[in-house]
């Protein structure tokens, strides 16, 4: 069976030698894991993999050889973990999805979610009213609502006000090769504006010997500007509707580190709020309070949110709106807090522009932030530069 794994890894491009399969071997006789899948993932990993870009890869491999064998969640209320399975994915006619109604706003549907969780007392399938799998309750996974609350596994919608769900993101690669150099043209519009803002340096050694092999006739040498001074807060978006635009988010984010050393960068999910996060795979370990961040960074850095603000208004404007967790206060209490103490701010969105009227959260966002609000192509990041270095 384990020959068979290798292979699996091996056929995901996940650079395997037989020495470290070996290992796993050994490991495995010597029975340093109990016989658990869990314990013998996290022993494969570190025996197989060395380095952690492969983490992702590895993830997926190993996942399809056992068949999508679920992880532990972390989901709220110790839900049973045969309800986070998915059973099956009921299909809805467009007519059936039009006639299933939103339930009122969020303090209704969370005060509902509480009192069914005080009365059901058994699993459940399908069906609008108990939570379960494949229904049109607003509460559970594999079904459909336009309103609700998704616990567990994986969705083909993407409606829900709040995810129960330990969901893992991972890390944009800044190692990207880009297939041209129009986006690291583009964001060096901002160097350039810096670069003429600064007053020049006299050279004094240069000057007197350049002077004196001219006979005499001044010859005054300037120090060159040899380092970028722009300093940069990037925040970006991940996870969710974020995956539909992982390559140009990952592009965009190799020019950045290539083009400014000032860079600094964290990562949040839909918006922002109490906390912020530098590795995906340890945000729920290793949080960072937003206002650490506010009191780190001065107002000369220029900030630049990359996401594409598509979310429930709830979790712009309502504390306690956030999809995954209960937040003290609203994103929106963040949004403004981080563009006051940055005054030179932009927001890039990789969603088309024409489908941001049709979004009330990208209006919302938009309308906080003075519209400063770009697309992420090569006239948004010229627009975005220019209005950053002014």
């Amino acid at each position: 069976m384990l020959i068979n794994l290798f292979y699996s890894l091996r056929d995901a491009k996940l650079p395997v030698s037989v020495k470290e399969y070996l290992t796993l071997l050994e490991a495995l006789k010597r029975n340093v894991i109990s016989p658990s899948l869990d314990e013998f993932y996290y022993l494969a990993r570190m025996t197989l993999v060395k380095d952690e870009q492969h983490f992702d890869k590895f993830d997926r491999a190993f996942s399809a050889f056992f068949n999508g064998v679920a992880s532990k969640s972390e989901a709220a209320f110790n839900l049973p973990l045969d309800w986070l399975k998915e059973k099956f994915n009921r299909e809805l006619s467009p007519e059936e999805k039009t006639r299933i109604e939103a339930m009122g706003g969020f303090d209704k549907l969370m005060e509902r979610l509480k009192k069914l969780f005080d009365e059901q007392k058994g699993r459940h399938e399908g069906g609008n009213r108990w939570i379960g799998t494949g229904g049109t309750s607003p509460f559970g996974n594999g079904g459909y609502n336009p309103e609700g609350v998704r616990m567990g596994g994986t969705s083909g919608n993407r409606t829900a006000v709040k995810v129960w769900d330990a969901r893992a993101y991972r890390d944009y690669d800044d190692k990207v090769e880009i297939g041209t150099r129009n986006i690291k043209i583009a964001l060096r519009r901002l160097r350039r504006f810096a670069r003429e803002g600064a007053a020049e340096e006299l050279n004094l050694p240069d000057t007197i010997r350049s002077t004196a092999a001219n006979a005499g006739w001044l010859d005054l040498k300037m120090v060159p500007e040899r380092h970028n001074k722009v300093k940069v807060l990037m925040l970006l978006d991940v996870g969710g509707s974020m995956d539909d635009h992982i390559k140009r988010t990952e592009e965009l984010f190799s020019a950045a580190k290539a083009e400014f050393k000032h860079l600094e960068f964290y990562y949040f999910h839909n918006c922002v709020y109490d906390f912020l996060w530098k590795n995906n795979r340890r945000r729920h370990e290793e949080r960072i309070p937003t206002w650490d961040v506010l009191r780190k960074f001065t107002p000369d850095y220029k900030l630049i949110f990359v996401g594409d603000a598509t979310m429930s208004q709830y979790e712009i404007l309502q504390p306690g709106g956030s999809v995954e967790y209960n937040n003290p206060e609203a994103g929106a209490v963040w949004l403004r807090r981080l563009a006051d103490q940055f005054p030179h701010h932009a927001w890039l969105n990789p969603e088309p522009e024409g489908l941001w009227a049709h979004r009330q959260s990208v209006s919302t966002i938009r309308e906080m932030l003075g519209h400063r609000m770009y697309p992420l192509t090569l006239s948004g990041l010229e627009s975005a530069m220019r209005v950053l270095s002014k």
